[in-house]
């Protein structure tokens, strides 16, 4: 698979606090084919999906300032957006068994480019 063909170049979320990793993953999501949106913190991220109704994936990171993290995002978007795809990464904590790992995917911390583009690709896949 060429990533950087996606049709209609779907629109990726990504919801970080280090602005450089963030911007980072833009950069490369971007390079990749996909549309890209970014937050700071969960919180920022809700109001923006709020905002933005084409969201077809968010990738989160999980510890970051804010009420919730990137778990709690995760669920909360399952419930609210049941058809948004979400892709939760941490270098230091790992998911629950209560993790919906049907409709949300978990990778550790480093990870590659490649690993998250094929992961997004999926979501949008399923989404068509």
């Amino acid at each position: 698979m060429d990533v950087n063909t996606h049709a209609a170049h779907p629109l990726v979320l990504i919801v970080d606090d280090e602005p450089l990793l963030r911007l980072m993953n833009a950069d490369m999501l971007t390079d990749a084919g996909f549309d890209v949106i970014e937050a700071s913190n969960a919180d920022e991220a809700l109001a923006l999906l709020d905002q933005n109704r084409d969201v077809r994936v968010v990738f989160t990171d999980v510890e970051m300032p804010g009420q919730i993290d990137g778990f709690a995002l995760a669920d909360r978007i399952g419930r609210a957006y049941p058809l948004i795809g979400v892709v939760v990464t941490s270098g230091r904590r790992i998911p629950s068994p209560s993790f919906n790992a049907a409709a949300q995917q978990f990778i550790p911390k480093p990870y590659s480019l490649d690993h998250v583009v094929r992961l997004i690709d999926t979501f949008v896949e399923r989404q068509r």
